[in-house]
């Protein structure tokens, strides 16, 4: 059985990585390359930096940061925001990164998805769909163009057809309010894909990752927690490990103890 992960997922702006409340009200985390050596040492799984600046005004993605990053980062790493192409691809994963995290391209040519994954296998290809809702449904939502008449799981579905390795699972509702993941939106996704769900937005205290964990969430991507909180990433892990959740953890010795 693969172990439950914990990442944080930051985003890329100016050049910082930054923390979002609801997609907006944005609060610095770091400078990218420190952050990244901070990570190393917290026993963190994976890292996903998600580069807004050139998903919302379609700039060329900052491959000199991802190399920055790529060279501390001693996890797998995912980078997303501007992801138009297979060149833009070769690009990100030449910069250092393991994995594309894809979202608006992917809305609107989902053979994207199916040419990506077979060219880079679909390990490769994280889709992110953010979800806000609207008279009590849940809808697709983009900061370019807002709230889409799309329903989440059912595009979730049509990546995993496609070829999709994973999906990040925003709630641009709970982004940033540490008030807990939206178990309701778990629970509508629950038993329906076949592939790891990351659920993002919201998580505030170790309990609200498991509370994730047992609603469905293969993993859990956070980031107020771990810069603005009292909390540590092995924090959530022993909490996770103690409700017999199966996770990576490390032994005084830096090596991964088998649960």
């Amino acid at each position: 059985m693969l172990k439950h992960r914990v990442i944080p997922c930051v985003l890329l702006k100016d050049w910082q990585l930054v923390k979002s409340v609801q997609f907006d009200s944005f609060r610095t985390v770091g400078h990218p390359t420190s952050t990244a050596r901070i990570y190393n040492s917290r026993n963190v799984d994976e890292l996903i930096v998600l580069d807004i600046d050139a998903s919302l005004h379609n700039e060329e993605i900052n491959t000199e940061i991802i190399t920055d990053i790529a060279d501390e980062c001693f996890m797998p790493l995912t980078i997303g925001g501007g992801i138009n192409s297979i060149e833009d691809i070769y690009k990100v994963l030449n910069a250092g990164a393991d994995k594309v995290s894809i979202n608006s391209k992917a809305i609107k040519d989902k053979n994207f998805i199916k040419k990506a994954s077979s060219i880079f296998g679909s390990q490769c290809i994280v889709c992110s769909i953010d979800v806000k809702k609207q008279d009590n449904h849940y809808k697709v939502y983009t900061r370019k163009d807002g709230i889409l008449d799309i329903d989440p799981l059912t595009l979730a579905l049509e990546y995993e057809k496609y070829g999709a390795g994973e999906i990040l699972l925003t709630s641009v509702d709970n982004d940033g309010t540490t008030n807990g993941y939206d178990l309701e939106l778990l629970d509508y996704f629950q038993n329906k894909l076949s592939i790891p769900i990351i659920i993002n937005g919201g998580a505030g205290t170790p309990k609200h990752c498991v509370e994730a964990i047992k609603n469905g969430a293969d993993a859990i991507a956070a980031a107020y927690i771990f810069h603005f909180s009292k909390y540590t990433p092995n924090d959530i892990k022993r909490e996770l490990d103690n409700n017999n959740i199966d996770v990576r953890i490390l032994n005084n010795k830096g090596v991964d103890n088998e649960q």
